[in-house]
């Protein structure tokens, strides 16, 4: 039986796209197998740092990103590398999520495992959508605010559940929908079934932060819907923007106070 941290490790720091997403696919395909298990034989989580990422895309501020707009075939392009990027991020966050927080149930390894495995997949869907359009990811810039996110929350499984998957992805819930219907506008039916996909498998990636948000509440034994204000308000100046996406974000676990709260916001 091999440690499954060390191979989520070897799945952070491939530089390479392609074969981070190998690495991904192969890593959750052995722990289902079960050829892999999380020990507590191995070394230490190392302190987090950047993972394997390639020279391109080229990481700038969110304020320096162009504006395009989405009416535009380059917009559309421009739309689809952003998606794209964020899955990208996504597979390491979920590696991250195995690799640095241990001691944990089975079932929480394979969650993080299973949603490493669905971004990676999202990823090369959208990666062949780019190539239809004529371009590669890496072309346009794009910023690091996702794994900024992870490595303010390194030290927190607590935070960590809070923040990356229940308010970073789960804005994903809120703003695809708009999305979509944009893309439907402008007759890009093939972005728009890769889109269906996402937010479909999107939605149980938050319903796992959501359980294990609760099960650190639970082991900690605080209240989760008064620790998750708290967190927000600590690392977000407790602001979230709307709309809100309320049915995915109920499918998700978010409780009905929590979302009467968060339209208050």
């Amino acid at each position: 039986m091999q440690d499954l941290h060390a191979a989520a490790r070897r799945c952070l720091d491939a530089v390479d796209p392609g074969e981070k997403v190998r690495l991904t696919f192969d890593t959750f395909a052995r722990l289902q197998a079960g050829e892999l298990a999380a020990t507590e034989s191995g070394p230490a989580a190392e302190p987090i740092r950047l993972p394997g990422r390639p020279e391109r895309p080229r990481l700038v501020s969110t304020r320096d990103l162009k504006q395009r707009g989405l009416g535009t075939p380059e917009g559309r392009i421009a739309l689809v590398h952003a998606i794209a990027h964020i899955e990208f991020n996504a597979i390491d966050l979920a590696w991250d999520a195995v690799y640095r927080f241990r001691g944990k149930p089975d079932a929480y390894y394979l969650d993080w495992a299973s949603c490493a495995n669905d971004e990676a997949r999202h990823f090369m869907m959208l990666q062949g959508r780019l190539g239809e359009l004529g371009h590669a990811y890496g072309d346009f810039d794009a910023h690091n605010g996702l794994w900024e996110m992870a490595e303010k929350t390194a030290h927190s499984d607590t935070a960590r559940m809070a923040l990356v998957p229940r308010v970073l992805e789960a804005r994903g819930l809120d703003v695809t929908p708009g999305m979509m219907e944009r893309l439907r506008h402008q007759k890009d039916e093939r972005t728009v079934a890769i889109l269906e996909v996402i937010l479909r498998e999107e939605v149980a990636h938050v319903a796992a932060g959501t359980r294990w948000f609760h099960w650190c509440c639970a082991r900690d034994g605080i209240e989760p819907e008064a620790t998750f204000a708290t967190l927000l308000n600590d690392y977000m100046n407790g602001s979230l923007r709307g709309p809100f996406n309320l049915e995915a974000r109920r499918e998700a676990g978010f409780s009905e106070s929590e979302l009467a709260w968060l339209v208050t916001l």
